[in-house]
């Protein structure tokens, strides 16, 4: 007898079968598929989203937490990425505000006119002149233009520069070979795996037109232009007959479209990895802001308080095969030393590292080009796969995900002959619809919805999931919670919530992508063992399968 959870995936792939029809088939279920699917959804488009492992598990689980602009762009000559993305930034912060936050960035300055001559010719030639850090004249430069597009009609505050005597009092741990400090606004993501997710379910909230499912990768195309893939899970095989392919698989898109009879060249990506430490006086150095570092041989570093931990990032480094890339300890070394620079009297040591990520940047090809200078811009093409048309998206940026989803649902509705009549511009989403902005405000909500619930309780769960906590809250009603034994600040109807809700599939989805249990050093072995039990019940795992769950969702834990 199947479960809810169960039943509720296997009713996905039968219908599959049953009805292959499409006008759109969506390969990628990153946060680019992801926006796209829902920008067709809204156009009333038939569309088929699959994804070869879980929603949001590839690049998009191993961002920055950043949405910016990206200051440094500009050197590049990228200034209409660099608008798009501040115009984008400011969006999210309305329609997404549970999990996009204002963040308050520092730059620590230690040269006063360093790379003004490089700067002109980077921007001339996109190469890569001279590795010195750039000066305060240089960042100046790049602050008011960032202020000019992107304060948020005047919402967000002005950047402003500290002298040495001012930087230091505000940042006594700092360097104190600091010269300046420079200070701007911009916005962090703390889920952005749990963001990508509701986005996916207001997408196939608009009606049963739209399908989607994880763990089942397209394998290959039949000369007629079908469809082929395969159900991971079963290793089962189903055909599905689109109008339109699109190719949103990321940094995997030359693989795709291999496996799908059309080889391209169009990938260049480079690997960005982070470790997320333990580190008390680390985390109150920073005074709640990021602070953000270029060495003075070109390397950068990030340091984020975030969830209660540091992020510390992150690399830049050409890699051939994405399936390949892991943190290595040199980036860790890399990681210590350049903190260390920018807070020397508090160092990073191994022990406190309690989760260690890598992705990587679905960049363009760009030869020989050193990689922080490739551009973050996007680009569509339209190839055939036998009469099929299909569209690959090559490039992109987390923080773009809406207008670039936007941009290819269009191309895609081009194809068709149709035209899109919604716009998502203001379009909230998932939690962040009716989300309350005061203090007043969230107390309101929190006693309109709480129910048999503790005020304590639901403003943890409105911190969680934004508004649709009310959701669960309902789902709880009058019965009694039960904690964890290893994670008291959830419950077991949290998490089943949770699986049967969220396309729950493996143990990992849930530690790694649906919570931040692993991203913030909760998830010891008991925990895993814990919930391994209670979501291979749901599942239907034997008990070999709970082990090996368990054990899979070790991957990044410092343990």
């Amino acid at each position: 007898m199947f479960t809810e959870s169960v039943r509720r995936r296997h009713d996905i792939i039968d219908s599959l079968r049953s009805d292959p029809q499409a006008d759109v088939a969506i390969i990628g279920g990153g946060i680019y598929g992801i926006s796209t699917l829902r920008e067709l959804a809204l156009a009333g488009v038939k569309a088929i989203l699959a994804e070869r492992g879980d929603y949001a598990g590839g690049s998009s689980a191993s961002s920055s937490h950043l949405i910016h602009g990206g200051i440094r762009y500009l050197e590049n000559g990228e200034v209409r990425l660099v608008k798009e993305s501040l115009i984008e930034r400011n969006r999210l912060l309305d329609n997404a505000p549970h999990y996009v936050k204002p963040l308050g960035t520092t730059i620590p300055i230690f040269s006063t006119f360093s790379g003004i001559v490089a700067a002109p010719l980077r921007l001339l030639t996109h190469k890569a002149f001279s590795t010195n850090e750039r000066g305060a004249v240089l960042i100046k430069i790049g602050l008011v233009l960032y202020d000019l597009f992107g304060r948020k009609n005047g919402t967000l505050p002005a950047h402003e520069f500290h002298g040495r005597k001012k930087s230091l009092k505000h940042y006594p741990a700092m360097n104190r070979d600091v010269l300046y400090t420079a200070h701007y606004s911009d916005a962090c993501i703390e889920q952005p795996e749990r963001l990508a997710v509701e986005l996916l379910a207001d997408a196939l909230a608009t009606g049963d037109h739209v399908r989607s499912v994880n763990y089942v990768e397209a394998v290959s195309t039949t000369p007629e232009g079908e469809l082929v893939l395969r159900d991971r899970l079963s290793d089962a095989t189903l055909t599905l007959r689109p109008k339109v392919i699109v190719n949103a698989s990321g940094p995997w898109v030359d693989l795709t479209n291999r496996a799908l009879g059309r080889k391209s060249n169009y990938m260049g990506g480079t690997k960005g990895s982070h470790i997320v430490v333990d580190n008390p006086a680390l985390h109150d150095a920073c005074r709640g802001r990021e602070v953000f570092f270029e060495n003075n041989d070109g390397r950068i570093v990030l340091i984020l308080p975030l969830l209660g931990k540091v992020l510390v990032g992150t690399t830049d480094l050409p890699i051939d095969n994405p399936g390949n890339a892991s943190c290595t300890e040199e980036e860790i070394d890399y990681f210590i030393q350049l903190a260390g620079h920018v807070f020397p009297d508090i160092p990073i040591e191994r022990s406190q590292i309690v989760y260690r990520y890598t992705g990587v940047r679905p960049l363009p090809a760009a030869g020989d080009l050193t990689p922080g200078v490739v551009s973050r811009d996007y680009r569509i093409t339209i190839d055939q796969v036998g009469s099929t048309s299909m569209l690959s998206l090559v490039g992109g940026k987390w923080t773009t995900f809406r207008a670039l989803g936007e941009h290819l649902g269009e191309s895609a509705l081009d194809l068709l002959g149709r035209t899109r009549e919604h716009s998502t511009i203001d379009t909230p989403i998932g939690g962040g619809v009716d989300f309350p902005r005061t203090n007043t405000e969230r107390s309101q909500w929190i006693e309109q919805h709480c129910g048999t619930l503790s005020a304590e309780r639901m403003d943890q769960l409105l911190s969680r999931y934004g508004s649709t906590a009310a959701s669960l809250a309902a789902e709880i009603g009058d019965s009694a919670e039960t904690a964890l034994k290893t994670l008291p600040g959830y419950t077991a109807q949290e998490v089943l919530w949770l699986v049967r809700r969220e396309w729950v599939a493996t143990l990992s989805d849930l530690t790694h992508r649906r919570t931040p249990l692993a991203f913030t050093g909760q998830l010891t072995s008991a925990a895993r063992n814990e919930l391994a039990k209670l979501v291979g019940t749901e599942l239907g795992w034997s008990a070999q399968e709970r082990r090996q769950q368990a054990a899979a969702a070790a991957s990044g834990l410092s343990d």
